[in-house]
C-alpha cells in the first residue's frame, strides 16, 4: 500500500513538473532549467512600445545651452568669493528679484533706524529726554522725546519730506554735523540703490523672449551645395539695430598627442566674409552655413550626424532700438533636432500693400531629395563626374585594382602605339603626295 502511494506520488510529481525523472546514467549531469516567459495581457501588449517611447523620452540630453537661452554650467567650488563684493553693484544687479527687493528694504530701514538711533543718543547725553516740559530749555531737535519719534525724524531728513514737526534748533552743533553726514550718506545710498533697481528692470533680459529660433535646424542642398540652415525672427515692431548672428560648434574633442578637451568650441561660418551674418531682421530670416572643406559638418554624413554627440549654439545680438542696449538672444540645436534632407516652409507672402508673415508655419519643415553622403563624398563623386576621359580610364583601372606598373605599362604602350599611328599616317600622305607629283 505504501509502495503504491509513493509511486503515484512520483507520477503526480512527474505530470506536475516538479521533480521529473531522471536517468541513472544522467544524475551526474544537470540540464539547465526551461523558464518559459509569462503572456502578457494584450492591453499591456499595446501599451508597451508607449512606454519605451515616454521612457526614452524621460532621457534628457545634456545640453551646454537650454532653448530658452540659459547656459547649463554651474560653478562649484569658488574659495575666493570676495571678488563678488569687489563689484557689489554687477552682484546686486544679477541676483534674484526676491533678494533684491529684500535687500533694497533692509538697506533703506537698516540706515533710518541707525541715524535714528544717533539722534535718539544726542538727545539723551545733552539731556533733552529729561526736559520734555520745561519751556525753557533749548532741545537739540524739538519735540523728540523718545527713540520712535527719533527714528521718525530720522526719516524726514533722510527723504527730505520735511513735516515741520520736528526741526533741528542751531544750539546743537553736533545735531548739525550728524544731519550733514546723513544727508550725504543718505543721497549715496538713494543713488546706489535706485540706479541698481534701475538697471535691474531696465535690462533688455525680456527683449530677447521676443526673438525666436526655428525648434529644428535642417540640412539640404542650396545651390547645389549642402548647406546647414536654421531661421531666426523678431516678433516685435521695433526692431533690433545692427543685428548679428553667430554659431558654435560644441562638441569633445581629443588631439593628436592623446589631450582630451571636453566640450570645444569650434566657429561656424554663418557669412562672416560675406557680410550676411549682419541682419536686417524685419522679417524671419533662413542663416545658411555652407558645408565645405573648412566647415566641421565636412565628413558628416546622415548616419554619422545620426551617432554624433555634439551641440550647435546660435547668438543673436543686437541693440534694442527703444533703449539703445545691447541685447543677445541664444538656443541651440543638438544633434537629434538636425534634420537631414528638409527644407523650411516660406512664412511671408505678399498681401494687399504689404507682408504678411505667418508665424504659425515657422517652426514647419517639408522633406526633399537630399544626398545621404557627406559633402566631402559628394564633392568627390561631382569632381569624378567632371573628369576628362582619359583620367575617368586611369581610375577605373585603378578601382579595379590592377598594379600601379600594368597601367604604366598600358599607358606607354597606349602612346607608343599612338605615334606609331601618327607617323604611318604622316608616311602614308607623303607617298601620295609624291605620287600625285610624278603623275604631274
Amino acid at each position: 500500500m505504501m509502495l503504491r502511494d509513493a509511486s503515484s506520488l512520483i507520477g503526480m510529481e512527474h505530470i506536475l513538473g516538479l521533480n521529473p525523472p531522471r536517468n541513472p546514467m544522467e544524475q551526474d549531469v544537470e540540464s539547465p532549467a526551461i523558464i518559459k516567459q509569462p503572456k502578457l495581457p494584450k492591453q499591456a501588449r499595446e501599451d508597451l512600445p508607449k512606454r519605451l517611447a515616454e521612457i526614452d523620452r524621460a532621457k534628457k540630453v545634456q545640453r551646454y545651452v537650454q532653448k530658452d537661452g540659459k547656459c547649463n554650467v554651474h560653478h562649484g567650488n569658488v574659495r575666493e568669493r570676495y571678488r563678488y563684493l569687489t563689484d557689489i553693484f554687477t552682484t546686486l544687479v544679477d541676483l534674484k528679484w526676491r533678494f533684491n527687493l529684500f535687500i533694497f528694504v533692509l538697506v533703506y530701514t537698516v540706515t533710518w533706524l541707525f541715524f535714528g538711533f544717533m539722534w535718539w543718543l544726542i538727545a539723551y547725553l545733552r539731556g533733552d529726554l529729561d526736559h520734555i516740559t520745561d519751556n525753557q530749555w533749548t532741545p537739540c531737535v524739538n519735540n523728540l522725546n523718545g527713540f520712535v519719534s527719533a527714528f521718525l525724524f530720522s526719516i524726514e531728513t533722510e527723504t527730505t519730506i520735511g513735516y515741520g514737526y520736528r526741526v533741528i534748533t542751531d544750539k546743537c552743533p553736533e545735531g548739525i554735523v550728524l544731519l550733514l553726514v546723513q544727508s550725504v550718506l543718505g543721497s549715496i545710498v538713494n543713488a546706489f540703490m535706485v540706479g541698481c533697481m534701475f538697471v535691474k528692470i531696465s535690462q533688455p533680459k525680456k527683449r530677447a523672449e521676443t526673438l525666436v529660433f526655428s525648434t529644428n535646424a535642417v540640412i539640404s542642398m542650396r545651390d547645389g551645395r549642402l548647406c546647414l540652415m536654421f531661421r531666426v525672427g523678431d516678433l516685435r515692431n521695433s526692431h533690433i539695430v545692427e543685428a548679428s548672428i553667430r554659431a558654435k560648434l560644441i562638441k569633445s574633442k581629443q588631439t593628436k598627442e592623446g589631450e582630451f578637451i571636453p566640450l570645444n568650441q569650434t566657429d561656424i561660418n554663418v557669412g562672416y566674409n560675406t557680410g550676411d551674418d549682419r541682419l536686417f531682421l524685419v522679417s524671419p530670416l533662413i542663416i545658411c552655413h555652407e558645408i565645405n572643406q573648412h566647415s566641421p559638418f565636412w565628413e558628416i554624413s546622415q548616419a554619422h550626424l545620426a551617432k554624433e554627440e555634439l551641440e550647435i549654439v546660435v547668438i543673436l545680438e543686437g541693440m534694442v532700438e527703444a533703449t539703445g542696449m545691447t541685447c543677445q538672444a541664444r538656443s541651440s540645436y543638438v544633434s537629434s533636432e538636425i534634420k537631414w534632407g528638409y527644407r523650411f516652409t516660406p512664412v511671408l507672402t505678399l498681401e494687399d500693400g504689404f507682408y504678411e508673415v505667418d508665424y504659425n508655419s515657422f517652426h514647419d519643415i517639408y522633406e526633399t531629395n537630399t544626398p545621404t553622403c557627406s559633402a566631402k563624398e559628394l564633392a568627390d563623386i561631382t569632381s569624378r563626374s567632371r573628369l576628362p576621359l582619359t583620367w575617368s580610364l586611369v581610375s577605373k583601372l585603378s578601382q579595379q585594382g590592377l598594379p600601379e606598373s600594368e597601367q604604366e605599362g598600358q599607358e606607354t604602350k597606349t602612346s607608343l602605339d599612338n605615334q606609331r599611328k601618327s607617323l604611318q599616317t604622316e608616311r602614308n600622305g607623303d607617298i601620295a603626295n609624291n605620287e600625285s607629283e610624278s603623275k604631274v
